[in-house]
């Protein structure tokens, strides 16, 4: 090898000291952006000119680029300026570089402002058919240039969503408990019992928990967040393991048809109630007495998520006060 570079003539051994000088350099967009103003006016001043920039500093940007490349872009005479042919060839690189760099910053300047690009939005089926009508009703109307994407899922597959990156932000039912994840509470709704119409506590307003105890229970299937809440209530109530507690359902609506065919009662969400009542005939509601059980509702985001800010402003502007309005839910 050192034998082949001696053999070189002066010229030859310089330009291979350039290329290997050069190789670890990168042209600067300042430097492709001269030289692509350079291409597209063949004249220094009218290229200057066009994006601002001293006739020297221009003609030194492309110097340090021809440089950078280890090539001849342009032919320089007393009159004009042409592009040599590998000029001819990296222009249009040129080109493609700084509109690939444009396209980045548009990007980036949209991912900046808020409610906007895509967002994934996980819901929980005890939630998901009575807010989400306000939900997606209030993005439409106040953040058309959000792309809402809904996922109704259990909890834990929320859950495992919103912590692999699946999933931006939730919508569900807390506390959670799980490290990693903020919750942002929106309001607190209460439980309502509804039983059969001849059923000896349908229609009262002041039901005692403690009537909780002997009841003929009705819940949703195993992996549901409701079922889990309602059985707490239960526990509270001082109601025993032996209680008869019938699970057959997979959710809401079916559970309210069972109790329809007078298999028993079950605990709905507040926000539940006008929907799943309203469906079937031979039902009446039953309302405790204060302190009623409830659930608190909440959106839950991934600790320091990048847009936890934009998160938080939803959770405490119009998205908490429309939710709350339409499950008649109490504010925090």
């Amino acid at each position: 090898m050192i034998a082949e570079i001696a053999r070189l003539g002066h010229r030859d051994r310089r330009n291979l000291s350039v290329a290997v000088t050069n190789r670890g350099k990168q042209p600067s967009l300042a430097q492709l952006r001269a030289f692509a103003a350079v291409a597209e006016h063949l004249h220094f001043r009218d290229a200057a000119a066009g994006i601002g920039m001293s006739q020297p500093a221009l003609s030194g940007a492309v110097s340090a680029l021809e440089e950078a490349l280890g090539v001849q872009l342009l032919e320089r005479t007393t009159r004009k300026v042409l592009l040599s042919p590998a000029g001819e060839r990296l222009a249009v690189r040129a080109r493609a570089v700084l509109e690939a760099v444009g396209a980045l910053m548009d990007e980036a300047e949209a991912v900046r402002a808020p409610f906007t690009g895509v967002l994934r939005l996980g819901v929980i089926p005890t939630v998901a058919p009575y807010l989400l009508p306000t939900v997606l009703k209030l993005v439409h109307e106040r953040y058309p240039e959000l792309d809402l994407q809904v996922h109704e899922e259990q909890t834990s597959s929320l859950l495992e969503g919103l912590g692999a990156g699946r999933l931006d932000l939730l919508l569900l039912a807390v506390p959670l408990g799980v490290p990693g994840v903020t919750e942002l509470p929106l309001f607190d709704e209460d439980f309502v019992l509804v039983t059969p119409e001849d059923h000896w506590l349908g229609g009262r307003q002041d039901i005692p928990r403690e009537a909780l105890r002997e009841l003929h229970l009705l819940l949703l299937d195993e992996g549901h967040c409701l079922r889990d809440q309602a059985l707490d209530i239960c526990r509270e109530a001082g109601r025993t393991e032996g209680a008869p507690v019938t699970t057959t359902a997979a959710g809401l609506a079916t559970l309210v048809q069972l109790v329809a065919g007078g298999l028993g009662v079950t605990l709905l969400p507040r926000t539940a109630v006008d929907v799943e009542t309203g469906r079937a005939g031979r039902l009446q509601t039953g309302w405790f007495a204060d302190p009623a059980p409830s659930r608190r509702i909440a959106l839950a985001m991934r600790s320091g998520a990048a847009r936890g800010g934009e998160f938080e402003e939803f959770a405490q502007g119009p998205a908490g006060g429309d939710a709350r309005t339409a499950g008649a839910g109490r504010a925090l």
